[in-house]
């Protein structure tokens, strides 16, 4: 099969990896990719928010199947466009309709869907410009800290967690009226804080039925001890050692079941993954949010985790023949470092030269993602640079390769947090 990702991270370039280990893999093809997809794909220079330049591509290359990676073109939708094309009938697609990319697109539609589905999670409240009064005054009736969250897409760094009642008010002005996260902010959702610790989930769904994934732990803040900013994540590891049996059958039963029942009953087409942000709280499962597509870092060692021929999985996905695959994990423990440029998320500068990248080996993956060619080099091109990837027995022997390899690369500025897997 001739297959399309779109997108342009370390996610896309697992994915990449990934599909190769498949006997029924013919070419890959990725819009627009990075360093890292280009030696072992082919890279697409196109906008991925140009459906009709993705057309074009799928017709030139005769693309059997799209995996959509990131979640903007799934929100702006990807998928019904390319159900919808007469030209593109015979091509299978791996992601949710417009619909169902809505459980990641607003807080507030996921908040709704969750109530009337009674999965469980945070108790909230939705404000805009409109009732910002209400809002500020809302802050004033429930204790610290205080959780706002942009109701759109924030790539990871839309949600804000503040001790001070009077910063928590200045923030919610921040957002809804100063347009600190844009478009995404015009309505913030305020929820109430639970105490915990944080894994991921990892459905794939067919729209009929489902697999679970391997669950990982990932570690959103900048700095160590989880501090300063929220990131798009930097760093995770698979299987959570703190996940037992006896949860992972509570998350089952109470949120997995409830959400794809909740797909079908409230007619959502979905065919994709569904990323379940969890939180334990006194070993009770409650949802953070939905995401509606693999998330990063997670990929990069949910992927390698998974012995069943991943495209047969993405293809019994599309044609809604998933129940007849079955799911073979290994058992081994991947961590993931993520090497960022420095002043991420924030400002930060490009075009760094990148030395000391290692080949892969069977105990490490390096996955790109904010990389590019010039003039026979790699340079930095974003503010996450690298994923490294290793296994071990247990997520000390893992990080402890993985750290070993981080030592050898080097570019200007580079960062990466020294304590990943340090709450497990």
């Amino acid at each position: 099969m001739k297959t399309l990702i779109i997108g342009s991270g370390a996610r896309e370039h697992a994915f990449c990896w990934k599909l190769l280990q498949s006997s029924f893999i013919d070419k890959i093809f990725v819009a627009p990719g990075n360093a890292g997809t280009s030696s072992i794909a082919k890279n697409l220079n196109i906008d991925i928010s140009d459906f009709n330049q993705i057309k074009t591509s799928i017709i030139n290359l005769g693309i059997d199947l799209v995996i959509v990676g990131p979640e903007i073109p799934l929100i702006d939708g990807l998928v019904d466009f390319i159900d919808n094309e007469k030209d593109l009938q015979s091509v299978l697609v791996v992601g949710p309709s417009a619909m169902g990319a809505m459980l990641e697109g607003s807080k507030d539609f996921s908040k709704e869907f969750m109530f009337k589905h009674s999965i469980p999670t945070a108790k909230h409240k939705t404000f805009n410009t409109k009732n910002l009064n209400y809002g500020l005054r809302y802050l004033e009736t429930i204790k610290p800290p205080y959780v706002l969250k942009a109701d759109g897409p924030a790539a990871g760094k839309g949600v804000l967690i503040l001790t001070e009642l009077e910063e928590a008010k200045t923030e919610l002005v921040n957002m809804l009226q100063n347009n600190k996260f844009g478009q995404s902010g015009t309505t913030v959702v305020i929820e109430e804080f639970l105490d915990g610790i944080e894994l991921s989930c990892f459905v794939l769904t067919d729209g009929k039925t489902y697999k679970i994934l391997p669950y990982a732990k990932d570690y959103k803040r900048i700095g160590e001890g989880d501090t300063g900013l929220n990131t798009g994540g930097m760093g995770s590891i698979s299987p959570v050692p703190f996940a037992s049996k006896a949860f992972l059958r509570k998350v089952e039963e109470r949120i997995i079941k409830p959400t794809i029942q909740g797909l079908q009953k409230d007619k959502i087409p979905y065919k994709g993954f569904v990323f379940i942000g969890l939180i334990n709280v006194k070993d009770e499962p409650y949802v953070i949010e939905y995401n509606v597509r693999m998330g990063d870092p997670e990929t990069q060692v949910v992927l390698p985790r998974i012995k069943s021929d991943f495209l047969e999985l993405m293809k019994a996905t599309a044609t809604q023949t998933l129940s007849k695959i079955k799911l073979e994990l290994f058992s081994e423990t991947y961590s993931n470092v993520v090497m960022v440029a420095g002043g991420y998320p924030e400002a930060y500068a490009k075009g760094n030269l990148i030395n000391g990248i290692p080949q892969n080996t069977e105990e490490t993956i390096i996955f790109h993602a904010g990389t590019k060619h010039k003039n026979g080099d790699f340079v930095t091109n974003g503010g996450r640079v690298l994923s490294v990837v290793s296994k071990g027995l247990n997520h000390q022997e893992a990080l402890s390769k993985s750290y070993e390899k981080v030592s050898e690369i080097d570019f200007k500025e580079k960062y990466y947090r020294k304590d990943i897997g340090f709450d497990l």
